[in-house]
């Protein structure tokens, strides 16, 4: 156990210190934007002090909405959301960043990640990853984004199974299994049992976000779109919407252990779009970006 708490404790630093990073960077990408930051506490099951957070959303003409959370919860858990794992527990503690960034430019892609760790009774494990949301059919962008990752995790050999787990979990079942963008990596309840391994090779991922998406992203800030390229984006926000209310186990874990509901929600886009039945134009580049929404092998 002491050897636990020793790498909870480093592991929140760590998060701490992403958010800062990525912050920064966000602000680099966009000089004028608007920050507000909210410092958040929260009640366990029982009424009593249970952690809390730090939330910074962003505001600008570049990007258009960000939200960079981290956050430490802690205590007493309701005996529903513990029979979920299992066990007598009805203690939990957890700390993570997360982190999503939807630019204004079409041409520029959303991205998402997060990096948790939480331990539930006597269990502990680690959880996240990082995916892409495109809009525009920039191939040399996706397979740039994804050799991150191999690269990162090639010395652990989980690149391929974290690659395809994040293919089937970022997808729209409801809508003929659509993926919501071109993927990237994701794993959950990871514990391998070599607890210092788990954390060097969490924090590494923790550390590569910022190369894998901000390169890209500075390329493409600036470049012109077009009327039908933002409708194209804002239609596939609407996408992100529905994954996110829908499906996504993070939101679901957030809301039920007591979470900060507008921390959580920050992820969805300040702007989005749904019409009947919508396609875009035949043989165009969001034609042809409709073909990239299914699994693919990028590195």
């Amino acid at each position: 156990m002491q050897e636990l708490n020793k790498y909870k404790d480093l592991f929140h630093e760590q998060v701490r210190k992403v958010q800062d990073q990525v912050c920064r960077k966000i602000q680099d990408l966009d000089p004028e934007v608007e920050l507000i930051e909210d410092i958040w506490e929260r009640e366990d099951f029982e009424g009593n002090p249970g952690g809390g957070g730090i939330t910074r959303v962003f505001t600008g003409d570049k990007v258009e909405n960000a939200g960079v959370n981290t956050s430490l919860v802690y205590g007493k858990i309701s005996p529903e959301f513990a029979k979920k794992f299992g066990g007598n527990a009805d203690q939990m503690w957890a700390t993570g960043v997360s982190l999503i960034i939807h630019p204004r430019n079409p041409k520029v892609p959303t991205t998402h990640a997060n990096f948790r760790m939480i331990q539930i009774g006597d269990k502990h494990w680690f959880g996240g990853g990082a995916d892409l949301t495109p809009y525009y059919p920039i191939e040399e962008d996706f397979l740039e984004f994804h050799s991150v990752w191999e690269k990162v995790l090639r010395p652990y050999g989980h690149y391929k199974s974290m690659k395809e787990t994040c293919d089937t979990y970022f997808t729209n079942t409801h809508r003929d299994n659509e993926m919501r963008g071109i993927g990237g990596i994701f794993y959950d309840h990871f514990n391998s049992g070599d607890l210092e391994k788990d954390f060097e090779m969490v924090s590494k991922l923790s550390e590569e976000f910022i190369p894998s998406y901000f390169p890209l992203a500075k390329r493409r800030i600036e470049t012109e779109w077009t009327p039908e390229d933002e409708e194209f984006q804002l239609h596939r926000r609407g996408r992100y919407v529905e994954f996110n209310l829908l499906h996504d186990r993070g939101t679901k874990f957030g809301l039920e252990s007591n979470g900060r509901t507008d921390s959580i929600l920050v992820s969805l886009p300040k702007r989005c779009m749904y019409s009947y039945k919508y396609a875009p134009k035949p043989d165009g580049p969001h034609a042809k970006m409709m073909e990239y929404y299914k699994p693919k092998d990028w590195v």
